[in-house]
């Protein structure tokens, strides 16, 4: 079964993370109520099983929580992944929701890059700062090891860009990790770094 936990405890955060590739519950509790929508979304349209516990200086703001997650994330994928050998290692996803549209390209490449591209067109005060998300994308992609592209196609609405963002990226982590029926790196150079 391809199942890990991750943990990690800082002066600023101590979070554990369960992800089982096969599928699962989906069990979120970050202390931060929007990001536990947006992971528990990544989670059930990833068809990942996802446990996640974190306790992070909130007092302060969202930052070390969000992008500590994503560390944490990151890095329990890396071990739920084993040597990619026999997954399909690419994915993408288009997520429409209501006026925004997302597009994630993911590649499962053994190195990690993030490009994010548009944001939402309205004026609207944030719970947490698109910086801040892009953050937890970078952080989860640098400890995964993984390139992935964020393209905000359209969309007025926060909310529904991030949703859509955070769906998105789910089914494209779905499609990459997908077992391809073979135990073949899908690789010329033959190795995966």
């Amino acid at each position: 079964m391809r199942e890990a936990t991750a943990t990690r405890t800082s002066a600023e955060t101590d979070i554990t993370v369960t992800v089982n590739l096969e599928g699962g519950a989906v069990d979120v509790d970050t202390g931060h109520g929007f990001f536990d929508h947006m992971l528990t979304a990544m989670g059930r349209h990833g068809r990942l099983g996802l446990h996640i516990r974190t306790t992070g200086d909130l007092h302060i703001d969202a930052h070390h929580t969000v992008e500590d997650t994503g560390i944490v994330i990151g890095q329990a994928l890396l071990k739920a992944l084993g040597d990619r050998k026999g997954i399909e290692r690419t994915g993408h996803a288009y997520m429409p929701m209501d006026e925004a549209l997302v597009r994630v390209a993911v590649d499962l490449s053994g190195r990690s890059f993030v490009v994010w591209t548009g944001e939402p067109k309205s004026v609207y005060t944030p719970v947490i700062d698109l910086t801040v998300l892009e953050g937890f994308i970078k952080a989860m992609a640098d400890h995964l090891g993984a390139n992935v592209h964020v393209d905000v196609l359209r969309g007025r609405d926060y909310h529904h860009v991030v949703e859509a963002t955070f769906k998105a990226l789910g089914r494209a982590l779905r499609a990459a990790s997908r077992p391809d029926g073979t135990q073949i790196l899908a690789s010329t150079k033959e190795v995966l770094d």
